[in-house]
């Protein structure tokens, strides 16, 4: 792993009525030995970032990090403003002080990176979902640790995405247990593989601290996939539910008229970031 000294992002990022971060978003480039290819990962710091050492952050790792922060570079763009968000819940006292890493997709090989199992639905030949967990263990968290005061354990630390994003951040729970305490899923593209992923969670146990669960009513567009892809979440709802998650371990949010969108993820964000780190403590 190529570890490239991080370089201060100079583009301010904006909207219509004004800056969206006075944080600092810095960029690494990460060259994975892993998957053999290069890409960017983003780095919000919280406003007032102790940089010596003093201060160790939680740290919440996203993918599809090109999405999260700058319009100019999400997806149709429109971002999910992480950093707008992150800012003013850590300013109103809502949760504590931390760490925002933004893991790019890599355009053309984010479906092979994100799916762990063979598919016919999407047809997929060679996935490669199967390494992001080492991926991101080996490479990521190094890469964030070296550079930032970032506080270790389980406890300290989240990951989450949306739509494959989110199924690769639930298959990684299950590849590493007892490394994150905090997962954040939004829309996962649970019918991958034939549902592989809902049997492997019926005989997983050792679930994080806390789970938010995201999905809209209207994702696909059409009335049929769209019940289809709502019951899958409550399947897995009732998955953890009888995992013994209570309600103050696990959210579960059907967004009614939602859409498969960034603009929907972005829109249900403060309230999963509220959920996974209120009553948190630096």
């Amino acid at each position: 792993m190529a570890l490239i000294k991080p370089r201060k992002s100079t583009k301010k990022l904006s909207v219509d009525d004004g800056p969206v971060i006075t944080g600092a978003l810095r960029l690494h480039e990460l060259r994975s030995r892993i998957f053999r290819n290069t890409r960017l990962v983003r780095v919000w710091l919280p406003p007032n970032y102790d940089a010596s050492g003093a201060t160790r952050y939680p740290a919440l790792y996203l993918n599809d990090g090109q999405n999260l922060f700058d319009p100019a570079t999400a997806f149709a763009g429109v971002d999910w403003r992480v950093g707008v968000t992150a800012e003013r819940l850590i300013g109103e006292g809502r949760i504590p002080p931390m760490i925002i890493v933004g893991i790019d997709n890599t355009g053309k090989n984010r479906a092979r990176e994100y799916i762990p199992y063979r598919s016919l639905e999407p047809r997929l030949f060679g996935p490669q979902g199967k390494r992001y967990p080492e991926f991101l263990l080996h490479e990521v968290m190094p890469l964030i640790e070296k550079y930032y005061s970032v506080a270790k354990g389980a406890e300290r630390t989240g990951l989450g995405g949306s739509s494959l994003g989110g199924l690769i951040t639930l298959y990684t729970q299950l590849a590493l247990p007892g490394v994150f305490g905090r997962l954040l899923i939004e829309s996962p593209s649970l019918w991958v593989g034939n549902r592989k992923i809902l049997e492997e969670c019926r005989r997983f146990r050792e679930w994080p601290n806390r789970i938010y669960l995201g999905m809209g009513t209207r994702e696909v567009g059409n009335a049929a996939k769209d019940e289809k892809a709502v019951n899958d979440v409550r399947e897995l709802e009732n998955i953890l539910r009888s995992a013994k998650l209570s309600e103050a371990r696990l959210k579960v949010v059907i967004d009614e008229g939602a859409a498969h969108t960034e603009a929907a993820w972005g829109a249900r964000f403060p309230g999963a970031l509220e959920f996974l780190y209120s009553g948190h403590s630096v």
